[in-house]
């Protein structure tokens, strides 16, 4: 038996669109990585970009459970002393929606090139207004 190796026109590549409105953000954040990995395509490599280009609408709609709203903290540092930056959830989701779930989604893929390659792939949106309506995108069900 030989293993099977995509060749670049065996991929198709198409677009989704996932509505986050009043759903899981960690739900949401898996099913959306593994549409960007390919994962759930039968010709699926995992040193191959064989993904699909992933939009989500409504970011600022998007719940967490329990006490994460006001306990989830959100880190950064600049490499200077006493540069460690934190804020909550609740105050990243009112300046920029959109970072929470291409934080979460960032996390879930390949930490290397590949990796970068496919967080390209993923269009977060605040509200239900996005510039890719020529794409024509499938809608993504994520119960």
């Amino acid at each position: 038996m030989k293993t099977f190796i995509a060749k670049e026109k065996d991929i198709q590549k198409q677009w989704y669109i996932v509505d986050a409105k009043d759903k899981i953000l960690g739900r949401l954040a898996t099913k959306v990585a593994t549409v960007l990995m390919g994962k759930n395509k039968v010709i699926y490599s995992p040193h191959q970009d064989t993904g699909d280009e992933v939009i989500v609408i409504n970011a600022s709609k998007v719940r967490v459970t329990g006490k994460k709203p006001e306990q989830k903290v959100y880190q950064r540092y600049s490499a200077y002393p006493g540069g460690l930056n934190e804020e909550t959830y609740e105050t990243v989701m009112k300046k920029k929606p959109d970072y929470i779930i291409r934080h979460a989604v960032k996390g879930m893929l390949p930490k290397n090139k590949l990796g970068a390659k496919l967080l390209k792939k993923l269009k977060v949106y605040a509200d239900d207004k996005h510039p890719h309506q020529s794409q024509k995108p499938k809608e993504l069900n994520i119960a």
